[in-house]
């Protein structure tokens, strides 16, 4: 990122490794690469990531509080596992559409104005819900709507922080940063369960909707206020011929997966071990999972622009992290399959690694948009997250459909296990990592 001292020459105060970008071409000719002015500088990148970290934290305490309070309020409310499922899965029907939108918006009048929007407007649905709640008979609809709802608001996020990190972050730290707000994700999903079930235990499931959206309000206040009043923070980016788009370039771009399971075992392992371990106690299981992911996505970052920086191509680096997130943490989902074989000690044992490995996706496949179109990378994660929304929104209803059907909880690991096989498999032979936003397609940037 950049620093605020500018030298003699005009520059930004970069280290040497991080300002002498150059372009090698297919006949070994190289040339500067164009100094990007939309950099934040060292100071005003300090703020933006700690708001950010923040942000992402209370995204995910708003995203976990149906889960978390998703037993209790089938019992006030009567659902079965079914009706759980369509609650729960309404999220990510409306997570699904504003995920292009909302990366493109970004992309072109800047992706913090939009944060700030989606948060202001997320907190209101959050705190409103046990309102809704109690509006009358029809609570199961309401509250499938409710969710539908808080995805559509949710869903310009992260496109919009990958559009962010694309034009305001050099190539060699952008792993490290989108490991970073990630860890604020599973910082967010520890707070939930493990304040969620306090609060849940004492102040009945209201009090968790209340106090995360009034928390998520004021973060949106705050960055309104301090970061973003009466200053331009969106800076149209010039284009040339080079952004120009082929047919063969889009489908090039498409045929970068996006598998995502992570979502699956968000929303239904509250429930799992509520009822495969009734007498435990609830905050281990909804604490000790997300605390091992946080420093497991900082490493996760860190190793993969170390490599980077140290001559590793980049899409070896990405096929790496990916494999150890979709691959690894794959072998321990698979274990709890095992069902009435499983102690409560195992089974939190395996969902810890399962989710800890899980989180080098921040450094894998979750950056690789940023690699390969940075111009309009918040576009394009958008479109890879609403694939893998849309995967969510199948695997959660799925999963409620076959607990309720089969009275087992080992084929909804086992079709988990299934699906990060297919998406691994597919990323490791159709990956990579070149530019195809330029005229050149050939060329690739090196640190």
């Amino acid at each position: 990122m950049a620093d605020d001292h500018i030298s003699a020459d005009g520059r930004n105060g970069f280290s040497g490794s991080l300002l002498d970008l150059k372009v090698y071409t297919t006949n070994g000719s190289t040339k500067k690469e164009p100094k990007n002015h939309n950099l934040w500088p060292r100071t005003q990148a300090r703020k933006w990531i700690l708001m950010l970290f923040i942000g992402t934290c209370l995204l995910y305490c708003a995203r976990m509080a149906m889960p978390i309070c998703a037993v209790s309020m089938a019992a006030t409310f009567h659902w079965s596992k079914i009706d759980s499922g369509l609650v729960l899965g309404g999220f990510f029907w409306g997570y699904c559409f504003t995920q292009i939108l909302g990366g493109h918006a970004s992309d072109k009048v800047g992706g913090e104005r939009v944060l700030v929007i989606s948060a202001a407007s997320w907190a209101l649905i959050t705190a409103g819900t046990p309102l809704l709640a109690q509006l009358g008979s029809h609570t199961l609809a309401v509250m499938t709507v409710a969710r539908f709802l808080m995805g559509l608001l949710q869903g310009v996020f992260f496109p919009s922080l990958a559009s962010l990190c694309s034009k305001r972050v050099v190539e060699g730290e952008r792993g490290f940063l989108m490991s970073t707000m990630h860890s604020g994700s599973h910082l967010g999903t520890l707070l939930a369960g493990g304040m969620g079930s306090v609060m849940l235990d004492h102040y009945g499931w209201e009090s968790v909707f209340y106090s995360t959206g009034f928390l998520s309000a004021l973060w949106a206040l705050i960055v309104r206020k301090y970061l973003l009043e009466g200053e331009v923070t969106s800076r149209q980016l010039k284009t040339s011929n080079d952004s120009k788009w082929s047919l063969s370039r889009w489908l090039s771009v498409l045929k970068k997966p996006s598998v995502c399971t992570s979502y699956t075992l968000l929303s239904w392992l509250p429930t799992y071990f509520k009822e495969s371990f009734p007498d435990a106690t609830a905050w281990v299981y909804n604490v000790i999972p997300w605390l091992t992911a946080i420093p497991s996505a900082l490493i996760g970052g860190y190793v993969s622009d170390l490599l980077i920086n140290h001559g590793y191509s980049i899409a070896f680096v990405r096929k790496t992290m990916q494999f150890i997130a979709m691959g690894v943490s794959n072998i321990f989902i698979m274990r709890l399959s095992g069902g009435a074989f499983t102690s409560f000690t195992s089974a939190v044992v395996f969902v810890s690694a399962a989710v800890g490995f899980s989180t080098f996706t921040s450094s894998g496949v979750s950056v690789n948009v940023q690699d390969l179109v940075p111009s309009c990378a918040g576009a394009l994660y958008g479109f890879m997250n609403t694939l893998g929304a849309f995967m969510g929104l199948v695997l959660v209803s799925l999963s409620g459909y076959l607990i309720e059907v089969t009275l087992s909880w080992s084929t909804v690991f086992s079709l988990i296990s299934f699906v990060n096989t297919t998406g691994l498999v597919i990323f490791l032979i159709f990956g990579d990592a070149r530019r195809v936003d330029l005229e050149n397609y050939s060329q690739v940037i090196v640190i």
